[in-house]
């Protein structure tokens, strides 16, 4: 699961290379860590037509299963304590951290959101995945090549009403999260579960943001091939490649 990117590219690249036509923020320093639930570019067909830019939160609604079950816990809690609630307003109110990867495409969970309307790409330079194949939990930072060039994440993203934190309360989000696959050869070394889907060609770019039904562009969902990443830097939680 990569919960940890870098985007070090100015926006301006990724608007060019996109072809987003406009930017909503318009501005960002070079991202060394982005982490879940930071707020980040993501590309998307606007309401207007043309792509646009905008800055979103990193992580998808979780499974109403999920929430349901942490919902239930916290009940527990409070009914050990005797104290009284409304499992509804609980449940409404329960925090939703997010959900970050997008693996099981199959799930109804999902079916909506793979869709043209909410499918968008996420800018990125490099990624990071824990060492889980040694047991270090080294943090190892891929990218294309030793200069890191842009490239996407397949992403999803929707409007998103939740708690995100207690202390924060409710609040009216816009929130994305990518696709993963099967790990190549290189990030299988350290990390064998996944890795996220990488979309390198224009070709790709248009198919992803095309008006295509999923059934035609789950062909996306796959690992670059075999000697298409380079670990470009280890032990460290942010990569601090030169910005361009």
């Amino acid at each position: 699961m990569c919960n940890l990117y870098a985007m070090m590219k100015s926006r301006a690249a990724v608007a060019a290379l996109a072809r987003a036509m406009n930017d909503r923020n318009h501005n960002n320093a070079p991202m060394p860590g982005i982490f879940p639930d930071y707020a980040a570019p993501v590309v998307i067909n606007g309401p207007e037509g043309g792509r646009e830019m905008r800055d979103m939160r990193w992580g998808m609604p979780s499974s109403q299963k999920a929430q349901f079950e942490a919902a239930k816990k916290r009940a527990d809690k409070l009914r050990a304590k005797g104290t009284e609630f409304d499992f509804n307003e609980l449940l409404k109110m329960e925090p939703d951290g997010g959900t970050t990867n997008v693996r099981n495409t199959s799930s109804r969970h999902w079916a909506a959101w793979l869709e043209p309307p909410h499918r968008c790409l996420v800018p990125f330079t490099s990624f990071s995945e824990p060492d889980q194949v040694g047991g270090t939990l080294k943090p190892f930072w891929f990218a294309l090549s030793d200069d890191r060039p842009l490239a996407f994440f397949a992403g999803v993203w929707t409007p998103y009403s939740c708690v995100r934190k207690i202390k924060t309360g409710w609040e009216d989000c816009e929130v994305y999260g990518f696709l993963t696959t099967d790990a190549n050869a290189e990030v299988a070394q350290y990390h064998s579960k996944a890795m996220p889907v990488i979309l390198t060609e224009p070709a790709e770019w248009d198919l992803w943001m095309s008006d295509a039904p999923w059934a035609e562009v789950k062909q996306l969902q796959r690992p670059l091939p075999d000697g298409a990443l380079k670990v470009v830097a280890s032990g460290v939680r942010k990569d601090e490649a030169e910005p361009v």
